[in-house]
């Protein structure tokens, strides 16, 4: 069975590209983005398959 490990990161609006960019270098996945609980940022949700 595949497992997963996940991570929420905030998204800076003039550096989304970059900070999705560099995570995505390392595995990463983004899987959504939604409003943070201020309503004014982004939180980016990510995933990437656990190492066995």
């Amino acid at each position: 069975m595949t497992k997963w490990e996940y991570a929420t990161v905030p998204l800076i609006v003039h550096a989304t590209k970059q900070i999705l960019d560099q995570w995505g270098e390392d595995g990463w996945e983004l899987v959504q983005v939604v409003s943070g609980p201020d309503g004014s940022n982004l939180v980016a949700y990510l995933k990437r398959q656990k190492e066995q």
